[in-house]
Formats: C-alpha cells, sequence, structure tokens
C-alpha cells in the first residue's frame, strides 16, 4: 500500500513536535491515529523512521533524510493548489529580491525554485548582503522585496514585515556529552563551556547578549560564519553551539550526530520574514510571491 498524503502531515508534525501527543494537539486529532499512521508508513517504507524513547521520540537517519521528500511532497502539492488560484496563469513581470546569508541557504532556496515553476514568465534578479544594507536599497526602491531576520530590523516606520517562521535558540551538543541526557538545560551549566559561535546574521551579537544577561563572558573556542563548520565541530566535541532551531540538523556532514536541547529561561527567538517598502504599490509578481511565502512551511526539527 503506497502512502499517503495525510501519513506525510502526521510525519512532518512527530518530527517537528517531537512527540505523538505533541503532534495530535498540532493538528487536532486523537494520539492513536496519529501513532497507527506513522506505523503503516514506516512498514510501507520498510524504516523506522523513528526511535522510541520514554519521553518522546528521536528521528533516525533515515527518518531525517524521509523528511526531506515528504516536506518537498506536502509543499508541491501546495505550490500546485497556488499556480491554480493565480488569476489567468502564471504571471508576467519582474520581481527585484534580496536575501540575507543565513537565511539565503535555509529559507530562501526552495521558496525561490517554487516560485519560478509557478510563475516562470517573471524575471527574478537576486542578491545577498547584509540586513542594513538590504533595509537601504528596499527604502530606495531598489528592491521590491528582501527574505530576512526581522529582529533587529531598523526603518521600521518607512518599512513592511511579516513573519514567516520563528525558530527558537537552542543548545547543539556533541552526542555522548554530560548535558544531553538531560531534556532542558539550565543556563548556569552552559556558560563554562566551550563555545562555537556562528558570526552571520546578527547571531553572534544575540548569542553573546543572551550570555551577558547571565553575567558570563562567553568561552569562545572557535568562531566561523559556516553553520557545516559549527556542526562538525560540535559533532566532534570541540565544543558546544547555542542556535536557532531554523538551522538545526541531526547529522554533521561526516554524518556525526548532533544533539539539540531546550534552554531553560528566556531565550531569544529568530524572526524570519518579509520585508517590502511601506506604502509600495504591490505588482502582481511581488503579491504571488508574497502568497506562495505564506503556503511554504519547512519543518523545523527538535
Amino acid at each position: 500500500m503506497a502512502f499517503t498524503l495525510r501519513q506525510l502531515q502526521y510525519f512532518v508534525a512527530v518530527a517537528e513536535q517531537g512527540t505523538v501527543s505533541g503532534a495530535a494537539h498540532v493538528l487536532s486529532i486523537s494520539q492513536s491515529s496519529v501513532t497507527e499512521a506513522i506505523k503503516d508508513l514506516e512498514n510501507d517504507l520498510g524504516v523506522a523512521l523513528f526511535q522510541r524513547r520514554a519521553r518522546g521520540l528521536d528521528i533516525t537517519h533515515e527518518g531525517h533524510q524521509f523528511l526531506r521528500h515528504a516536506a518537498k511532497i506536502l509543499a508541491d502539492v501546495a505550490e500546485a493548489r497556488q499556480a491554480f488560484r493565480a488569476r489567468g496563469g502564471p504571471g508576467v513581470g519582474t520581481l527585484s529580491l534580496g536575501v540575507t546569508s543565513l537565511v539565503a541557504g535555509y529559507v530562501l532556496s526552495d521558496l525561490l525554485a517554487r516560485y519560478r515553476r509557478a510563475f516562470p514568465g517573471v524575471e527574478i534578479a537576486t542578491m545577498e548582503d547584509d540586513g542594513n544594507y538590504l533595509e537601504h536599497l528596499l527604502v530606495g526602491g531598489e528592491l521590491d522585496v528582501a527574505v530576512m531576520l526581522l529582529n533587529n530590523l531598523r526603518d521600521r516606520q518607512a518599512l513592511q514585515s511579516e513573519i514567516l517562521d520563528v525558530s527558537p535558540f537552542r543548545l547543539w551538543l556533541p552526542a555522548g556529552h554530560d548535558l544531553a541526557v538531560r531534556d532542558s538545560i539550565a543556563m548556569e551549566q552552559i556558560v563554562g563551556e566551550p563555545l562555537i559561535m556562528l558570526t552571520v546574521d546578527e547571531i553572534e551579537e544575540a548569542t553573546r547578549k543572551l550570555l551577558s544577561a547571565f553575567g558570563a563572558r562567553p568561552k569562545v573556542a572557535f568562531r566561523t560564519r559556516s553553520v557545516e563548520a559549527v556542526r562538525s565541530l560540535v559533532a566532534t566535541g570541540a565544543g558546544v553551539a547555542l542556535l536557532p532551531n531554523l538551522v538545526y540538523r541531526p547529522w554533521s556532514l561526516e554524518g556525526d550526530r548532533i544533539e539539540s536541547r531546550d534552554v531553560s529561561g528566556a531565550l531569544p527567538v529568530v524572526q524570519v520574514g518579509l520585508v517590502w517598502r511601506r506604502g509600495l504599490t504591490l505588482s502582481a509578481p511581488l503579491r504571488e510571491f508574497i502568497a506562495l511565502a505564506h503556503s511554504q512551511r519547512m519543518p523545523r526539527l527538535r
């Protein structure tokens, strides 16, 4: 029996929430329905998608691989519906788009590919830069829209924004770390750990502010602009990292496991969204881009 879209939806929800009960709550269905769907999906695929533990589920390597396929299938369905809802078929025109570096790899790539397929007649010009410069270009009319972090948006009077995703900071640990046995970790337990610091899109500033609130100067073991470098360094035990769940993946490129844990206390969240000039008359390509962005939601692993 082939798997169904409903099974994929339930699987993605469990992967995001980390528990059957959490997925059932989000989906507004019974836990038994979720459990049965996951069991049928695993039987159909012939692999275990989750490892069961006392307080929830851990996605397996095979489950993580299938998650990308499941998310793509569900997004393709949403894209097809959006294309048929668009008046007069695929639009024409131009779209000038800006993006910050962290968002480019984790949000924009799939969104842009789907937009090109849904509206092949639109000519798209894309540029990557830091948030401050993108704001300057938006206000000056040189960009139609930007996909970026909204936390430190400066010119809120001149710019309009809409949130696409909210991603909390979590602690990344190598498998076998002493703190990995805990489901939630106090900030005081982290301050003495060597820290791998990501230095893109204001992430470093947010991490330093977080630690300074606890009166601790971070013990930085390594600073890098590469998320993959952070993954590899954490997975091999060089340090821990505090990063938004947006960029978390359970394995490094070398195939080493990375654990992710909640940190108790008031941690910041990263807001990813769309920004355009306030009062701008939205062109058809821009309206279509905004609509498609709202229809796409990629799963975020816990």
